[in-house]
């Protein structure tokens, strides 16, 4: 979810509606004052200060929220955890926050934005917000795995994930999509069609603290080298699902997995895909 509200925001600072250095409070009145104005820059990067998930959240949520705004109450009343921009500090609530200011700055709801703007434009054909209400064709049960060992290899038992209505934090993590669609949205960006080339380095380029330090994260993607090559992606976990994105745009490939089982490591799956086929094309 986070490329895709990274997309969202730098689609409306290209439309001019967002300010990148304007302190989040100018499009989200919800967000109360803190000791630091936090900008949007910030937190794009992780940089922002605001908090990850901590062990006093309700993990396994069952309340529907209806907007980015609304989730807010989470956490919008906590302090922040560092002056932002002195240090990099993930957190997925930052992207919450995000979809708010894409909500105060275009007008629309979270969700009803990327329907309009995102979805279409990158031609995928299930990407939605992972709504327990609503009947999501081939949506695939999540599974967690019980006991067991990886030392000894003794297998362990599975059982249903627990239920959690993610509409609490759709910006961060609350998407829901078939692994081509992943391949389809960042082939879309890799290509110009979502944001322009140079909004697409932007949020390509690993930002640095205050103090220059570089971090491995851009504007919404992370950022690596990997034997020799320049590698764009992100993964995701959360209840039910482990994802994994990675291109690899000097070679011009894509490629994703996804997993419906809690602990799996598709990235690993990716890794060696990518490889494999940017290889090929290679030779």
């Amino acid at each position: 979810s986070k490329p895709v509200t990274a997309t969202a925001i730098m689609q409306l600072v290209e439309r001019g509606k967002i300010d990148l250095d304007a302190p989040v409070s100018k499009y989200v009145s919800a967000w109360p004052d803190k000791r630091w104005p936090v900008t949007i820059r910030q937190v794009l990067g992780h940089q922002g200060g605001v908090r990850h998930y901590a062990s006093k959240d309700i993990r396994n949520n069952t309340k529907a929220y209806a907007t980015a705004t609304e989730s807010l109450e989470y956490f919008a009343s906590d302090p922040l955890i560092h002056r932002p921009g002195s240090k990099y500090s993930y957190s997925s609530y930052g992207y919450n926050l995000l979809g708010a200011v894409v909500e105060g700055a275009s007008g629309m709801r979270f969700v009803e934005y990327l329907e309009k703007n995102i979805f279409p434009k990158a031609g995928t054909e299930a990407m939605q917000d992972d709504s327990q209400a609503r009947i999501i064709k081939h949506r695939a049960q999540g599974y967690r795995r019980t006991g067991g060992s990886r030392r000894t290899g003794e297998a362990g038992a599975y059982r249903n994930s627990m239920l959690v209505d993610v509409s609490y934090k759709v910006g961060g993590g609350g998407l829901c999509s078939t692994a081509a669609d992943l391949v389809r949205f960042a082939q879309s960006v890799h290509a110009g069609v979502l944001v322009d080339p140079k909004t697409r380095d932007i949020m390509w380029t690993p930002q640095r603290t205050s103090s220059g330090d570089p971090t491995s994260y851009g504007l919404g993607w992370q950022i690596s080298n990997r034997d020799g090559r320049r590698t764009i992606g992100h993964s995701g976990s959360q209840a039910r699902v482990r994802t994994h994105l990675l291109l690899l745009p000097n070679d011009g490939v894509v490629v994703s997995a996804m997993s419906n089982t809690e602990g799996s490591n598709p990235g690993r799956i990716v890794t060696q895909l990518a490889a494999l086929v940017a290889e090929s094309r290679r030779r």
